[in-house]
C-alpha cells in the first residue's frame, strides 16, 4: 500500500504471530521506514511491523516533527504532526486489518510516540520508548490507566539528559501509565542491552 493511500511512506511487514500486538516503528532523526525493522525483528521476531517515514526534512535529516536551528522543539509542529500520525495509524490499522499497535520509538520517534499516547490514548496498546525526554510540561494529562510503557534512558546520552527522561517517566506514571523505567550505562545509540530489556518487557506486557 502506498503513501498516496494512507498518507505516509511506510513499510508493512506481516508477522507470523497474528495474536500478538503489531509494532508501530518510529525512527529517530535522519532515519527512515527501514531503520528500525532489523532492530524490531530481534526484539519480537514474529510480530507484524508497521513503519512510517517521518514527513519533516530538515537539510536532509528526516524527522517526525520540526526542531529549530538551536535544537529546541517546535511544539506547534509537534501537535500537528502528532495528529497527522494518529490519522495514519487509524487508516493503516483499518487497511491492513491490524489490532491496536504498540509503539516502538527511538529518539525523535520515541518523542512523537509519547506525544501520540497523550493526544490519543486509545490509539495504542502501549509503548517502548528509547532515548525519549520531556522538554516541557504537557498538562493537562489524559487517563493512561493500565497502558504499559517501557522507557529506557542512558547515563552517557550526549543528546538527552537522563534527568529529562526521568521526568517523562514520572509524568507518564502520574497519568496512570504502567511505567517501567530503565537506565543503562550507555550513550544515545541503541545497544544489545536495549534489545534484551525490550524483549523481556514485551514478553510480559505486549
Amino acid at each position: 500500500m502506498s503513501a498516496d493511500d494512507l498518507g505516509f511512506t511506510h513499510r508493512f511487514v506481516p508477522g507470523r504471530d497474528t495474536t500478538a500486538a503489531p509494532l508501530l516503528l518510529l525512527h529517530g532523526s535522519g532515519g527512515d521506514e527501514h531503520d528500525l525493522i532489523p532492530f524490531a525483528e530481534r526484539i519480537a521476531p514474529e510480530r507484524t511491523l508497521l513503519s512510517p517515514r517521518g514527513k519533516v526534512d530538515e537539510h536532509g535529516i528526516t524527522r517526525f516533527f520540526r526542531r529549530s536551528e538551536d535544537g529546541t522543539w517546535d511544539f506547534d509542529d509537534l501537535q500537528r504532526r502528532t495528529a497527522e500520525l494518529a490519522g495514519f495509524v487509524s487508516r493503516a490499522c483499518a487497511a491492513y486489518r491490524l489490532d491496536k499497535p504498540l509503539a516502538l520509538g527511538y529518539s525523535n520517534g520515541a518523542n512523537v510516540a509519547w506525544s501520540l499516547l497523550l493526544a490519543s490514548p486509545g490509539l495504542l496498546r502501549g509503548a517502548i520508548l528509547f532515548r525519549a525526554m520531556l522538554p516541557t510540561d504537557p498538562r493537562p494529562l489524559p487517563d493512561l490507566a493500565g497502558i504499559p510503557i517501557l522507557l529506557i534512558a542512558a547515563t552517557h546520552d550526549e543528546l538527552i539528559p537522563v534527568q529529562r527522561a526521568g521526568l517523562l517517566a514520572a509524568l507518564l506514571g502520574e497519568a496512570g501509565g504502567d511505567v517501567t523505567y530503565e537506565v543503562l550505562p550507555a550513550a544515545h545509540g541503541l545497544t544489545g542491552e536495549d534489545i534484551l530489556l525490550a524483549s523481556e518487557w514485551l514478553a510480559r506486557h505486549g
